[in-house]
């Protein structure tokens, strides 16, 4: 199974919370059968222990290391949200949910920080009319 595919990304999100997104793109990644609806609430739990805000408008929710076992095969959820939401005092329009199987997050977190290290290149993302233009985008990401 791909880890990112047209079906795990929605554009024009409305979100009016954090929470509200965290939970949507955790819910996108059990909807695709990467993980199971467990894994959600360990995404919270690694949100409370430290911000998956990683700067230039990007947030990358994740559950903690001891969800590993909720998550049946690596996938990512893309979120392009509408309006900036606030995320811990930090402006947020792109979440990608990530469901790592073993170790494999860490190879998908480190590639994503590379796509989306430029904040323009992430400007320019946002705006994607189509889904197929996000994946096209993360395509070295989702190798």
């Amino acid at each position: 199974m791909s880890i990112l595919k047209e079906e795990n990304i929605k554009l024009n999100v409305q979100v009016a919370t954090k929470e509200e997104a965290i939970r949507q793109a955790g819910e996108l990644l059990a909807q695709q059968g990467y993980i199971s609806e467990q894994y959600i609430d360990k995404m919270f739990e690694r949100e409370d222990v430290t911000s998956t805000y990683m700067g230039n408008l990007l947030a990358i929710p994740h559950g903690t290391e001891d969800a590993r076992d909720q998550v049946k095969s690596s996938g990512l959820s893309i979120q392009l949200l509408e309006n900036e939401l606030n995320w811990d005092g930090n402006p947020v329009q792109l979440v990608i949910g990530i469901a790592g199987k073993g170790n494999e997050h860490l190879e998908i977190l480190s590639k994503i920080a590379i796509a989306c290290s430029e904040e323009e290149n992430v400007r320019q993302l946002v705006k994607a009319k189509t889904a197929k233009e996000v994946v096209d985008f993360f395509s070295e990401v989702a190798e």
